[in-house]
């Protein structure tokens, strides 16, 4: 740059030779010098400009109008999902005193956030029915790389043991934290009519290399394990680690982990009051029983609350944080280092909201609209939904006997509805078929227009 820039002030010709010599080299390219020649670019950058900031606004302005309008809220499967957002859990976590504070660095004088963590913790915990539950974890990927790592130092094993059906982001996540550990990631077959784990494949894997086996319900594609029980002895029997995965608001009709032998519950706290802004940011949910030494090895956070010696008042304290940030590096449990606090705020401001009897209804209006939506679907020519003969969620599976998914949803979205996950790319044995989600933000009238919609684009 040969001149200053009004919001750059090292742009100052003056200060950038200054700060070159100081720090020894003659050229702004030398800094790049490690990088190779073939991988540097040299020409001049297609950005349009320059213009004012009123430009600018209007030319960003015009560019989101081309955006396509849904007519309602998408009807797209796979890992994030339209929930409404009470107005009022904008307005805590908007507020200053969360905004700037969402990461207690001084404990000792955080005591607001700290209470926060502890009450959003104190809700999870009810929730999933478990002892302990902890912040700071980035997404139910994450915690539940974190949970099978957990379970490898406790059990020093080498294998954790998936569903068929596992999120293939997730089992990437999973791969990504468990292969510099030197450890293992097995699929269990399903159940073909089903699509529930097959109890005896699992028995026939499950050993003395078995650190965990991990099960999600609802899965991937929807439907509710409904041997969660049987899965969770067969783990124990070889001392395996039983990790559970979980939609927070099915919870509010299916059982909680805790109730059927979890040692270990991971989850995503999206649905609970934090929007879907395009992906993220996420929360991962983790919670443990009352094993100390699972607690022990727990990442994250774990907010506690004691009393103050002189004046017996209540004070939040970090009872445990074994994060590299804060002991030696060869000690921490994990190298997790954000927060996710603010979106921890958010869950338990809906959570406290809905309450229990809340939740359920929410539940239930999810997955009586998600059944609505499967029967008027399944009642089209050429179009199977679901695929699998099991209690689904809010999620299911459509399968397409004419068309291929990618052209279904090209014809969806030219109506304004944006369809279901294309599911052959992950699971080639599930041909054409996508993955759609129906929850409390779709009213009859959305999927009715679907059902036409579909119509159309299938025959």
């Amino acid at each position: 740059m040969s001149r200053a820039h009004p919001y750059l002030p090292n742009s100052v010709p003056e200060i950038k030779e200054k700060m070159l010599e100081e720090i020894g080299v003659s050229s702004i390219d030398d800094l790049y010098a490690n990088i190779p020649e073939k991988l540097r670019f040299r020409g001049e950058l297609d950005v349009p400009g320059p213009y004012t900031e009123q430009e600018v606004k209007k030319l960003v302005s015009e560019t989101l109008e081309r955006n396509t309008h849904l007519k309602c809220a998408p009807f797209l499967g796979g890992g994030v999902w339209p929930h409404y957002v009470p107005s009022v859990v904008d307005e805590v976590v908007h507020r200053a005193e969360f905004l700037t504070s969402y990461t207690p660095y001084q404990p000792e004088i955080s005591q607001g956030i700290l209470q926060s963590i502890f009450e959003y913790q104190s809700l999870i915990c009810e929730l999933v029915d478990m002892a302990v539950a902890n912040a700071s974890m980035y997404d139910w990927s994450s915690a539940l790389g974190e949970a099978a790592l957990l379970a490898s130092r406790l059990s020093h094993r080498d294998t954790i043991l998936v569903p068929s059906f596992i999120s293939p982001a997730r089992l990437a996540v999973l791969k990504t934290y468990t292969g510099p550990a030197g450890m293992h990631v097995e699929k269990v077959d399903y159940d073909e009519e089903t699509g529930q784990m097959e109890l005896e494949d699992l028995k026939a894997r499950v050993n003395e290399k078995t650190a965990a086996v991990y099960v999600e319900t609802p899965s991937y594609l929807g439907f509710a394990e409904e041997n969660v029980e049987a899965i969770g002895e067969i783990a124990h029997e070889k001392k395996a680690i039983y990790i559970a995965g979980v939609d927070a608001i099915s919870l509010g009709l299916l059982k909680a982990p805790g109730s059927y032998g979890a040692d270990v519950v991971v989850g995503e706290g999206q649905p609970l009051g934090n929007h879907m802004s395009y992906g993220g940011p996420l929360l991962g949910i983790f919670a443990c029983n009352h094993d100390n030494a699972i607690i022990r090895q727990m990442p994250g956070r774990i907010i506690g609350v004691t009393e103050t010696i002189a004046d017996k008042r209540r004070a939040y304290v970090m009872t445990l944080q074994t994060r590299e940030q804060h002991i030696r590096r060869e000690k921490a449990t994990s190298n997790i280092c954000s927060n996710e606090a603010l979106c921890s705020v958010a869950s338990a401001v809906y959570l406290s909201l809905l309450g229990p009897n809340g939740l359920r209804d929410l539940a239930e209006t999810c997955t009586s609209r998600a059944h609505y939506a499967i029967r008027r679907i399944n009642d089209l020519d050429g179009v199977k939904a679901p695929i699998f003969n099991s209690y689904h969620f809010k999620e299911f599976t459509v399968r397409y006997a004419k068309k291929r998914a990618a052209e279904v949803n090209k014809v969806l979205l030219a109506h304004g509805y944006q369809g279901g996950k294309p599911l052959k790319p992950e699971f080639p044995e599930l041909g054409e078929s996508a993955l759609f989600c129906v929850t409390e933000m779709h009213t009859k009238k959305d999927i009715d227009g679907l059902v036409a919609a579909l119509k159309e684009a299938t025959q």
